[in-house]
């Protein structure tokens, strides 16, 4: 699904105008800068400010970025924990979502300028079209590249894209992954119609996104979660109808009678292991149901004769491209959504935030701002 790009983006400015509005303001100060590494203990505890040497003036496509706002992931757990392939070197900075001010531009960098907000991509060689191998190279706050809880961070200008202005800093800064794997799901199932039926898991950052993506488009959504007070939230923000896992261990069956029997048209599984069974016998015949989250862990057995039996589909979702989180974002200020926040911290206290994510409890997104 596309939507029409906007246009009249004003030209970039040279490097040496733009570099010159900033004299004594921010950027030609001899210091260094603060950011958040990964421990080498691998302990949430250890998780503090250090510093660094200022950043260097951006090269050729290049742009300087300081951060306002970051929200955490799931995946910033396993990297942050040094879990199975997500192991980092040593200095690792962790996380992918953020939003900042472009401080400097440089030359060749077209359609970004000096002040403008954006918002960066997990991907930043995923500009278009099919996943590849080497668009799937560089992803930022893991093995391969630095990420974003830093004051400042150096970037391709094609791996930002400019920040939707209603919203504020900590509600942009949740786009990136959460929202952006959501939307990868719901339009890749064609579930963004009012007729569609979708399921979401939890009250995680992907889940609600879905809910509130769904929900926009007039799709009618169940909910599941483990506590009463968890699934009364969902239905305030547009859930039609919720489930108690906890007290429904098979709540794949539940959401089939809540469907007249049918199962629903899509179901948008974050737990892996400990939910993908029950997430396929929630769907209809030809169905679909979304990969998008290993919450429950890598490993599951399932039942494949369910699989073959309804014709159903399993889409392996890998968040998705800029050009994905363009139409989000054109989306979310078609419709007006607003993210929701869980919690914010002050940078000095990155190690709680991720303390936070990893208790389970939250609703919503968690995010540290600078």
């Amino acid at each position: 699904m596309s939507l029409p790009l906007d246009q009249g983006a004003p030209a970039p400015q040279t490097l040496e105008v733009q570099k010159a509005s900033l004299h004594g303001i921010v950027r030609h100060e001899e210091r260094d800068m603060k950011v958040i590494e990964v421990p080498a203990s691998f302990d949430l505890r250890d998780i503090r400010p250090v510093e660094r040497p200022e950043l260097p003036d951006p090269g050729p496509g290049q742009v300087l970025i300081r951060m306002n706002a970051v929200s955490l992931n799931f995946r910033d757990l396993l990297v942050a924990q040094g879990h199975d392939r997500w192991l980092p070197p040593t200095g690792r900075i962790p996380v992918s979502d953020g939003v900042g001010v472009v401080l400097a531009v440089g030359s060749g960098a077209n359609g970004i300028s000096v002040g403008q907000r954006v918002i960066t991509t997990i991907l930043p060689k995923w500009i278009s079209g099919p996943l590849t191998v080497q668009k799937r190279k560089g992803g930022l706050g893991g093995p391969a590249a630095d990420g974003v809880l830093a004051e400042r961070i150096l970037l391709d200008a094609t791996a930002v894209v400019p920040a939707p202005d209603y919203l504020t800093d900590v509600e942009a800064a949740t786009l990136p992954c959460a929202a952006l794997t959501a939307w990868h799901a719901l339009t890749r199932a064609g579930s963004l119609r009012p007729d569609s039926t979708v399921l979401v898991e939890g009250t995680g950052g992907v889940s609600l996104f879905a809910l509130q993506i769904a929900a926009s488009a007039g799709a009618q959504v169940i909910a599941t979660s483990s506590t009463e007070a968890k699934l009364d939230r969902l239905r305030e923000l547009g859930a039609a109808a919720t489930v108690n896992y906890l007290k429904r261990p098979r709540w794949g069956v539940e959401v089939v009678d809540l469907t007249d029997g049918q199962g629903v048209d899509h179901a948008i599984d974050i737990g892996g292991a400990t939910t993908l069974e029950q997430s396929i016998s929630s769907v209809c015949m030809e169905g679909v149901v979304s990969v998008v989250g290993l919450v429950g862990g890598l490993r599951t057995e399932i039942n494949l004769a369910e699989i073959f039996q309804k014709n159903l589909r399993l889409d392996g979702i890998e968040t998705g491209s800029r050009s994905m989180l363009e139409d989000l974002v054109r989306w979310f200020d078609l419709k007006r959504l607003h993210p929701i926040i869980d919690r914010t911290f002050p940078f000095q206290d990155s190690n709680a935030a991720f303390l936070h994510l990893k208790a389970g409890g939250h609703i919503g997104k968690i995010c540290v701002v600078m």
